[in-house]
């Protein structure tokens, strides 16, 4: 039997995720349990989206959890490069076999066309996707158009007839039927592959086994399935796990839950009780114990004790993990140790000092101006947002705008904060100091603190937009009514004209 090989693969577009680390957890397990290898690749061909330092944090985070992997582009091994931007020319070469073998064509079709089609197909209720238009092309007309220097892209071609079963590890084998299965563009118009190109040749090449990830690809199975196939390769195990949720079985969504890895790293979060509250997703040990380490789970490992009702990811059961974790685990010293490794992080600190210095005449002033920065939601009430102009109402709109606004950020920098700020404030009509005072009792509990656009750049997204939340249910809520009609009222700042100066 050939040793077992797994791998995760995110693309560095953003902050962590715990998803991410989830699914890491596993095909860590798995593979240590068979004895096997477990292998870091970064999914980077987005590259508008796709960063380096989101990479370096996606790492970090990892880490940080304990998570270990034998091959990736921190550690080199037998398949290197483990970018997929330096494998560009390793999909130009798989995608030229497929043309030549008939299995996929060059697409000229505008985005403008494609707009118009799908736009016909929803009109006659008709399942939306390419309607095979360039695949009809003679061999001659792709010439002619290739030597006028037309755009294209490269699509693989589906049977439009029949069914895909799909077998998984952890349910009964799925059938989906080809006229479901969009012709799949597998190379952009700019050289790079899409995700299911790399994804399938990367993963052969690299000799992944079996293949661990969230149950949202199930319905690509089959593409990927279909390229194995074209190109006359054994694909791998599929195993799709159960998503993780919010409290109302709803997707995981930052706009529910803190996703980051990062926040609850800031929020003093012991790494061995949150990879033990991952480990709890969906699996549980044979004796039933909650409180585990990794090694105890890779011992005990076996993927068949997955549930496929979907785990639901409650911040206040990891509350109490993690307090166990502090009583049971750490002797006083060492929680003295880990306080202060945690609270007096040097890169943190470094960020606070420009803005408590002016302000303090003692060290003991310190805490009373940075104390938030410790903590995790301000002790606020409905009376914290009293305001000589803004109603709790207004309070309320303007919380909601800014944190849609932040979220929309391109940066999360200061400069680039206070410039979405205000841009927000003229599109409302409202002083910036108007707009900030919200945020101010949000973000510090006080409107007396030091720069509340200092603090968040500090903080982080997912920390501000935390505390946001929470000052948002202290104010009595939105409910869903007042939602879409704040969404529309959003959506028309965009095409507001500012005010006259």
């Amino acid at each position: 039997m050939s040793t077992v090989r797994t791998r995760i693969a995110p693309s560095p577009t953003g902050d962590p995720h715990v998803g991410t680390a989830y699914i890491a957890l596993f095909n860590l397990c798995f593979a240590r349990q068979h004895g096997g290898k477990f292998i870091l690749r970064i999914e980077d061909t987005d590259q508008v989206r796709s960063t380096r330092k989101s990479e370096a944090d996606i790492l970090a985070a990892l880490k940080w959890l304990q998570l270990d992997w034998d091959e990736g582009p921190d550690k080199g091994g037998p398949h290197a490069p483990y970018r997929q931007s330096e494998r560009s020319a390793i999909y130009q070469q798989h995608a030229q076999l497929l043309l030549e073998a008939g299995k996929a064509f060059r697409c000229f079709c505008t985005a403008e066309r494609l707009d118009e089609v799908r736009k016909q197909q929803m009109t006659d209720k008709q399942q939306p996707g390419y309607d095979g238009h360039c695949m009809h092309l003679t061999q001659a007309e792709v010439a002619t158009k290739l030597a006028a220097g037309f755009p294209f892209v490269i699509r693989m071609k589906v049977p439009r007839e029949g069914k895909c079963v799909v077998r998984d590890l952890l349910r009964e084998p799925v059938e989906i039927d080809w006229s479901q299965v969009d012709m799949q563009v597998l190379m952009k118009s700019d050289g790079l592959p899409t995700y299911h190109l790399a994804n399938v040749v990367d993963d052969h090449l690299m000799e992944i086994t079996h293949v661990i990830r969230g149950e949202e690809w199930i319905n690509s199975a089959p593409k990927h399935l279909l390229l194995y196939q074209y190109f006359g390769w054994e694909p791998p195990v599929m195993c799709h796990m159960p998503l993780l949720r919010n409290a109302d079985k709803s997707k995981l969504s930052k706009r529910k839950n803190p996703t980051s890895i990062g926040y609850y790293q800031r929020m003093g979060y012991l790494p061995e009780a949150v990879i033990n509250y991952l480990g709890m997703m969906g699996w549980s040990m044979p004796d039933g114990s909650e409180k585990f380490s990794v090694q105890e789970m890779i011992a005990s490992f076996d993927i068949s004790r997955v549930s496929l009702g979907g785990p639901v990811f409650d911040t206040e059961k990891l509350d109490w993990l993690n307090g166990r974790y502090i009583r049971e685990s750490l002797d006083n010293q060492q929680f003295i140790e880990r306080y202060a490794a945690w609270a007096f992080q040097q890169d943190r600190i470094s960020q606070m000092v420009p803005l408590l210095k002016p302000r303090v005449e003692r060290f003991a002033d310190v805490m009373p101006l940075a104390g938030f920065f410790l903590s995790s939601v301000p002790p606020i009430t409905a009376a914290s947002f009293v305001h000589n102009k803004l109603s709790a109402e207004e309070c309320l709109r303007l919380l909601q705008f800014a944190v849609w606004r932040l979220e929309e950020t391109k940066s999360w920098e200061r400069d680039m904060l206070e410039q979405s700020l205000v841009e927000l404030s003229q599109q409302l009509n409202v002083k910036i100091r108007d707009l900030l005072f919200p945020l101010f009792i949000a973000i510090a509990g006080s409107a007396v603190s030091v720069s509340v656009i200092d603090s968040m750049a500090i903080l982080g997204l997912d920390m501000s937009r935390a505390r946001i939340r929470h000052a948002l249910a202290v104010l009595g809520g939105i409910s869903g009514k007042q939602q879409k009609l704040l969404e529309k009222d959003y959506q028309l700042l965009a095409t507001a004209s500012p005010p006259a100066p």
